[in-house]
């Protein structure tokens, strides 16, 4: 089963999460972008992925899930678990 959407968790002020939000957006990948410091779920979610840490950017597409990577990382992610997700 393909994944929905792509789900990066982030929180205010993140370098990590500025680079990988404008490396999407250049890319048009559309994605759905959580703070977590503003869902208690979402931080839940991260700190699960996260070893208990609430690192992030971390991306969920799935079952695949990743803690800061790349643009590229989550393009070939995408393609591999959601290809229908992909920019035209």
């Amino acid at each position: 089963m393909s994944a929905e959407k792509v789900t990066v968790y982030s929180r205010p002020g993140c370098p990590f999460c500025m680079s990988l939000r404008a490396g999407l957006q250049r890319s048009g990948l559309a994605f759905n972008e959580v703070d977590i410091w503003q869902d208690p779920e979402a931080a839940d979610v991260v700190r699960s992925i996260a070893d208990g840490n609430e690192t992030v950017p971390t991306v969920v597409i799935g079952d695949w899930k990743a803690v800061n990577p790349s643009t590229g990382e989550v393009l070939s992610a995408v393609a591999e678990h959601a290809p229908h997700l992909l920019p035209a």
